[in-house]
């Protein structure tokens, strides 16, 4: 039986998101951006992601990261750009990535799959439409590496922000606001519940208004959990994510497809663990 657009979806999403995630625990990409200016975990995250875009305010990026909470962003944006300039926090993020992809691959680093795999992201990148994408926009406009190891980053970076585009169109769509959207990630155990404090950044008092308001809405009980009305939602925000994000995969056909699965199974075996999908091996105090 042939795959599904939106189970393809989902399993390209995980195969580029695992290539593309080193870039935030690599110390050569917090190093070479603490040379260009940025101070800071967050600082560099933010500015990091948001610099094809130029030197925006931090409504800006709250608007395309708003799963964070606006405080964490302000604390880091419009400062970045005090410290250092979008062009140079870009120079130090290839850089960065040149050198921690060199070092995490190994003997994989100069493959015909690595190759294989850049110009089939290329293709993919090719046939996705920017519209609302607008993370995705800013690094396909960007120029493509040379290097095919770091070509194969960058596609997966630009179909990575596709998806995230999507995923914030779905949750958008289903009335979720920022805060709202982490606790019901949470509510529907998703996600470990450290994510809405230690990594959104949201305060107790933000965290319990917006735990009220799904109440309200009959998402979550009073304890918190998802009821039935919180399970269906989320899934339709993920549904849509999907569906959204599907077209680009399926134009490139699943002969391509099928072969970038393949040739980055090894790749991403040997990166480390990421905190999106693998979030319950990496937070097991949750189980």
């Amino acid at each position: 039986m042939a795959e599904t657009t939106t189970r393809r979806a989902r399993r390209m999403w995980e195969c580029v998101e695992r290539y593309h995630q080193l870039c935030y625990w690599a110390p050569e990409v917090r190093e070479t951006g603490t040379a260009a200016g940025l101070r800071g975990f967050w600082m560099n995250y933010f500015a990091t992601r948001s610099a094809p875009l130029g030197p925006v305010p931090a409504l800006v990026v709250e608007s395309l990261f708003f799963y964070y909470a606006p405080a964490r962003v302000r604390r880091a944006i419009p400062d970045a750009w005090t410290y250092s300039t979008p062009e140079k926090v870009l120079a130090a993020r290839y850089l960065g990535m040149d050198r921690a992809l060199l070092r995490e691959l190994g003997e994989f680093g100069g493959s015909d799959a690595i190759r294989r795999c850049a110009e089939v992201v290329r293709a993919a990148c090719d046939a996705a439409d920017p519209a609302g994408r607008t993370l995705f926009a800013g690094w396909a406009s960007l120029d493509w590496p040379d290097e095919p190891h770091l070509a194969l980053w960058h596609g997966c970076t630009l179909l990575r922000e596709y998806r995230s585009g999507c995923h914030l169109i779905a949750l958008a769509a289903v009335g979720l606001d920022g805060c709202e959207s982490v606790v019901s990630q949470v509510a529907v155990d998703e996600a470990p519940r450290e994510w809405i404090h230690e990594e959104a950044g949201w305060s107790e008092t933000e965290t319990a208004a917006a735990s009220e308001r799904l109440r309200q809405r009959g998402w979550i009980d009073a304890e918190g959990r998802a009821t039935n009305a919180g399970f269906a939602g989320r899934a339709e925000a993920e549904a849509m994510t999907d569906r959204l994000d599907g077209a680009h995969w399926t134009a490139i056909g699943d002969e391509a497809a099928d072969r970038l699965l393949a040739d980055m199974a090894p790749l991403n075996a040997v990166l480390p663990k990421d905190d999106q999908i693998d979030w319950r091996e990496l937070y097991p105090a949750n189980q």
